[in-house]
């Protein structure tokens, strides 16, 4: 007498490709969260990095306050009250420059001059001494450093993130 064969799989395969399955799928869901922070992060330093390339290019279009953010522009570059030496930039002995200018940034890119409960970004903008300048000629050094949160002082406590960038301003 011959036996019908069935097609099929057994219960062990089944339990097999099930147990397969599931770890993939628990490697994937431990994944996500990893995912969503790499891109919050992603997404804050794409954020800085426009409010740094917005001041510079304001301080560029200056020639002694910045139209948009209205930071005031040293005119003589060897005046020592208005620049700091480079090798404090932008702290000195754990505070932020008392030459450095701040402004705020919220989530619509909207500037302020004092901190609110919906600033996210703290600009920190601070004019570097050229040592080679005189009263008449020379580039304007600065120094532009964006971290977030806004709340936190860079120089006291480390900030979530930062962007930071040196740029010459020719005021020839």
């Amino acid at each position: 007498m011959k036996r019908a064969v069935t097609h099929g799989f057994s219960l062990v395969e089944v339990t097999l490709a099930l147990g397969l399955a599931a770890l993939g799928l628990i490697t994937v869901f431990g994944l996500v969260p990893i995912a969503v922070l790499t891109n919050r992060n992603a997404t804050s330093e794409t954020a800085a990095t426009n409010i740094a390339r917005l001041a510079v290019a304001d301080l560029r279009a200056a020639k002694t306050a910045s139209p948009m953010l209205g930071m005031t522009i040293p005119t003589d570059p060897t005046s020592p009250p208005q620049f700091v030496s480079p090798d404090v930039v932008p702290c000195s002995a754990g505070q932020t420059s008392a030459t450095s200018q701040i402004r705020y940034f919220d989530s619509q890119g909207q500037a302020s001059n004092t901190i609110t409960s919906s600033s996210l970004y703290r600009l920190i903008v601070t004019f570097v001494k050229n040592t080679t300048a005189t009263t008449t000629t020379g580039a304007t050094y600065v120094n532009v450093k964006v971290t977030w949160p806004a709340a936190n002082d860079p120089c006291t406590i480390k900030p979530g993130g930062s962007v930071e960038t040196f740029a010459a301003l020719d005021r020839n």
